[in-house]
């Protein structure tokens, strides 16, 4: 048998576990490090983006090296509003993300294509039999067990699109809700990389996690062959389904996650309720945990437990959002939630994405003549209006 040992091992070579390596690797190159990932490459097959209020300027050292493009702004648009937005936007690729890992660390502590069949807070057992003892491991292997947790779906297939000719798109569209609303709120979502690249998505905020890969393909190029554009190659494509959270049990969630092990990213419950968006969560996460770096094994699964516990009490707002958006809006007309919501003074939108809404936010998200019939919305908000569907994958598929 195989036996590996280092201070800490991260199981999980995504978003969250990368960037738990590079805030070590960055702030305690005195530690041995070992980053397991069950892929062949770091990071999976992803586009992630984040506004440049969402994080501190520690935060944006660590995206750096993953960054593939930048903006100063983006619009939105919906069937009775537009608008720019100064707040600067970027764009992370896996591409960059895997190489950007890869030059932190030292070749001995990545290990990709390996399994991981059991785990506790300092060892791990992989599919080949290896065994890995640390200090301290940390799970980071992404969701699992939603069925705790109430709300619905967010679900995409994206396809960076090389042209023809020039596209013209100066800034990212991050909203484009002029589209016909189909299975709950839809929006098309568009990254210029370059002149003639473009990122296109196809996104829905729907009540099942079924996709079909076929019909959205058509749907992008539906909207492509709108725009005046012809595509000359698919560069890449990738889709998935996220959890929209409106509340649950958090206890039975923890519980369904892991034993006595300290966790990281979404597997922690760390991720905006209202988006699905980790990047901020990922990032302060990381730098958090570079400082407790010096734990064992134990004491960090509860410093890990504390945090996401805290995370989830201050997240009840952006919860009730959510219920706010299933529960009280028809699914036709949910684009009218953000539609108002992007009349809203620009620094408030920041707050909310960065995931810091103030009191005074909360009033006057609330304030005003509401999107939705009011008898549903107080339903929601007394939690007297039909209850909230647990998020379960069971019966849905991806085709």
């Amino acid at each position: 048998m195989t036996v590996r040992r280092c201070d800490i091992a991260i199981l999980g070579g995504g978003l969250a576990g990368g960037l738990v390596a590079l805030a070590l690797a960055r702030h305690r190159p005195d530690l041995s490090l070992l980053l397991v990932e069950q892929d062949e490459r770091l990071g999976g097959n992803h586009i992630w983006s984040f506004f440049g209020s969402d994080v501190g300027q520690p935060g944006r050292d660590l995206l750096a090296p993953a960054v593939a493009a930048a903006w100063k702004g983006y619009d939105v648009r919906f069937p009775a509003h537009a608008r720019t937005l100064s707040t600067s936007y970027y764009a992370m690729t896996s591409d960059r993300f895997d190489a950007a890992l890869r030059a932190a660390l030292p070749a001995d502590a990545v290990l990709t294509g390996a399994r991981v069949l059991a785990a506790s807070s300092r060892n791990a057992t992989l599919a080949d039999g290896t065994r890995i003892e640390a200090r301290a491991v940390i799970d980071a292997r992404g969701i699992r067990n939603m069925g705790h947790l109430t709300g619905g779906w967010q679900k995409f297939l994206g396809q960076r699109l090389k042209l023809s000719d020039p596209h013209g798109v100066v800034r990212p569209l991050i909203m484009d809700a002029t589209v016909e609303q189909l299975d709950g709120y839809r929006f098309i979502y568009v990254l210029p990389f370059a002149e003639d690249e473009v990122f296109v998505e196809d996104t829905y905020y729907s009540d099942s996690a079924t996709i079909d890969g076929e019909v959205l393909s058509v749907r992008i190029a539906d909207y492509v062959r709108r725009q005046g554009w012809t595509v000359e190659r698919v560069v890449a494509e990738e889709q998935g389904v996220l959890p929209v959270v409106s509340g649950g049990d958090f206890d039975a969630f923890w519980r369904s996650t892991g034993k006595e092990i300290a966790r990281a990213g979404t597997r922690a419950g760390l991720f905006h309720a209202v988006t699905s968006y980790s990047v901020p969560d990922a990032v302060r996460f990381a730098l958090a945990l570079a400082r407790r770096a010096d734990c064992g094994g134990e004491e960090l699964a509860r410093y890990t437990e504390e945090y996401a516990r805290t995370h989830w009490k201050k997240g009840l707002f952006l919860r009730q959002l959510t219920a706010m958006l299933y529960g009280a809006a028809a699914p036709v007309d949910r684009y009218k939630v953000l539609e108002r919501f992007y009349r809203l003074d620009e620094k408030l939108i920041e707050r909310f994405y960065a995931g810091r809404t103030t009191a005074f936010d909360k009033i006057r998200v609330l304030s005003g003549k509401p999107p939705v019939p009011i008898t549903r919305a107080l339903g929601v908000l007394t939690g007297l209006g039909e209850k909230p569907q647990p998020l379960s994958l069971a019966g849905n598929r991806t085709k």
